[in-house]
């Protein structure tokens, strides 16, 4: 899988083997195109074969191990993870009932992330709008609610009695919108608030409980943990004034 942090995109070579740009790279016409949604006008830089394996040119980008099968958005990319591993972990449920249950909230996760990736776009542009973060704080409305009726009475996982796909997805999705948290003083001065609920403990608390234990689980700590923990310092050294926000 080739994946980099967004800010550092324009400066790769999308491929199976994605790597930082040469200058002969940049300079070669065949590899340059135009980028659309959160990508506006600025150039990026795949090759033929990537386009061919990925259609809507888009990362994450996983690939077969010959390179010859593409496999794209994120979701998919998980799912075949879940299959590729089942023998160790069963991720992707026990039987094909659980396997659809996992894959009802990897798609409503898909949704949500559609409803709330422009915001988190336009937010680390410096931009965030009223229409925007209006989609986005309805999309967590809808999420966090079903996911606090999916934990009900006391569930330790969305789906059965243990860790699956649908739990990975939910970690992911919330550590994103974690981020908007470092930005409460750009959202102060347009008038705006962090989509995710600041109360989330209060407004869903069985949603809140489980992404905590989510963020301290051994799978998930080693890479979640100082990430949070690092959004939380920023959040909390960036604090608007009292009143703001």
């Amino acid at each position: 899988m080739c994946s980099a942090p967004p800010h550092e995109l324009v400066d790769w070579l999308w491929d199976f083997d994605a790597h930082p740009l040469s200058d002969a790279e940049r300079a070669d016409p065949t590899h340059q195109q135009i980028g659309r949604v959160g990508f506006s006008g600025l150039p990026l830089y795949k090759t033929t074969a990537f386009l061919d394996a990925h259609p809507f040119g888009t990362v994450p980008a996983a690939f077969s191990g010959d390179g010859s099968t593409g496999i794209f958005e994120s979701n998919s990319i998980l799912r075949a993870v879940g299959r590729l591993g089942a023998a160790q972990l069963p991720l992707y449920g026990e039987d094909v009932y659980s396997a659809s249950r996992i894959d009802s909230f990897l798609d409503a996760s898909l949704v949500f992330c559609r409803d709330t990736q422009p915001y988190l776009l336009a937010l680390r542009a410096g931009l965030p709008t009223p229409a925007t973060h209006a989609t986005a704080a309805a999309a967590c409305t809808t999420y966090l609610a079903g996911m606090e009726r999916a934990l009900a009475p006391a569930r330790e996982f969305l789906v059965g009695t243990r860790l699956s796909l649908a739990d990975i997805c939910y970690a992911c999705e919330l550590t994103m919108l974690w981020s908007e948290r470092t930005q409460r003083a750009l959202l102060a001065t347009h008038a705006l608030t962090p989509a995710l609920p600041l109360n989330l403990a209060e407004t869903y608390p069985r949603a809140a409980r489980h992404f905590a234990r989510l963020r301290e689980h051994p799978a998930f700590a080693p890479d979640l943990a100082p990430y949070l923990a690092k959004l939380e310092a920023r959040a909390t050294a960036g604090d608007p004034p009292a009143g703001t926000g």
